[in-house]
């Protein structure tokens, strides 16, 4: 069948007899999940692209069929490879590429000028082994919530994880809480956020020269910094710019604090 099904418009069926799910390997009942989640016509590409995560991407990403990424899956892999090579262009060879530079100052309203937020936190943030069992299980759903791009998607993340394992205890509500704080930090220009001893220190794009600067967006930050002087300071440090928050013990008043600095 190898190589004919998929090629038409009309659906196949077959039947799988399976051993009982509690016999067989967590990749195999993943690869069954997959089959049971992407049964319309057209969803061969999708399962493809679940067997190449359960396997770590084989040959093109890894060592032979075992896949280096397999603990962090295609899609996080490629998100990475994409923010390296965005990295590279507007630091290492910004010379080579300035005419994308030219391209992203005509599209200025438009762009985002960091890819990613970094969040480091000595806050316990995660699924507690109590909450989600197997650790396997928490992995993929780590990688799920990392791919969430929306509120929407977030909310459906949040049921989806009470209908199966019941009410989050309160480091996995946290967990969700940095999601949104990410949202809020991309759209202003923080490529990292430090959040540890009361403290939050807020970095921004490391390219001075970088347009960002002169987005009302900025503004409104120098603007906050100038009202709240007793509250937080900036400061340059590495060809950094580092804005820092005293009084801040959670992710909640560090979300809430961005909302009331950016809008």
């Amino acid at each position: 069948l190898r190589g004919r099904v998929g090629r038409s418009n009309k659906k196949a069926f077959c039947y799988l007899i399976a051993p009982p799910l509690s016999t067989i390997s967590p990749e195999a009942r993943r690869r069954l999940r997959a089959l049971e989640e992407f049964a319309d016509l057209g969803s061969g590409f999708n399962i493809a692209m679940q067997d190449l995560d359960i396997r770590g991407a084989g040959n093109l990403l890894g060592a032979e069929q075992s896949g280096f990424i397999a603990d962090i899956g295609f899609e996080t892999y490629h998100r990475i490879l994409n923010e390296a090579i965005q990295e590279l262009k507007q630091e290492d060879f910004k010379e080579l590429f300035k005419d994308d530079d030219k391209q992203a100052a005509n599209a200025f309203m438009n762009i985002k000028f960091v890819n990613d937020c970094q969040v480091d936190t000595d806050l316990e943030l995660l699924f507690p082994d109590d909450y989600i069992p197997g650790a396997s299980e928490r992995m993929l759903l780590y990688r799920e919530l990392d791919n969430v791009e929306n509120e929407e998607g977030l909310k459906e993340f949040e049921k989806m994880l009470s209908d199966r394992f019941g009410n989050l205890p309160g480091q996995s509500k946290e967990l969700l809480e940095v999601v949104r704080l990410r949202w809020l930090a991309i759209g202003a220009g923080m490529e990292r956020i430090v959040l540890k001893n009361n403290k939050m220190s807020c970095y921004f794009v490391s390219d001075q020269g970088s347009p960002f600067y002169q987005t009302a967006v900025f503004g409104k930050i120098l603007q906050y910094l100038q009202n709240n002087q007793k509250s937080c300071r900036m400061k340059e440090g590495g060809n950094k710019l580092a804005l820092t928050f005293e009084k801040i013990s959670t992710v909640e008043q560090a979300h809430k604090l961005l909302l009331d600095l950016t809008i």
